[in-house]
């Protein structure tokens, strides 16, 4: 008869060792280390670009900004347009009195 030979337990494993006896950490601590590494290579431009619109320093578009400043511009030019609109409204109403008072039958509404 074969008789099972008893095998002795090993020590248990101790979760305070983080270095295997040969001095070098084991696979786990380098996979968590490489996944982080990569988390930040990957995640870090992405949260300065969120962070840069948030305090509104977006870069922004060079052909966007350009088109905006000259949509100022029109605007600044209507502005000066719609003034002088208005002096001439104004000159055109004295005009038109001046001329009612000199021949009032001739000007009819």
């Amino acid at each position: 008869m074969i008789q099972d030979i008893p095998q002795v337990p090993g020590p248990p494993f101790d979760p305070n060792l983080i270095w295997m006896s040969d001095g070098g950490p084991p696979a786990i601590v380098m996979i968590v280390l490489l996944s982080l590494v990569a988390a930040t290579v990957i995640l870090w431009p992405i949260m300065r670009a969120l962070a840069r619109r948030l305090e509104g320093k977006g870069g922004g578009d060079p052909a966007l900004r350009a088109e905006v400043e000259q949509l100022h511009q029109r605007l600044g030019e209507v502005d000066n347009l719609q003034l002088r609109m208005g002096e001439l409204e104004e000159r055109i109403d004295f005009a038109e009195r001046l001329l009612a008072q000199q021949e009032p039958g001739r000007l009819k509404r």
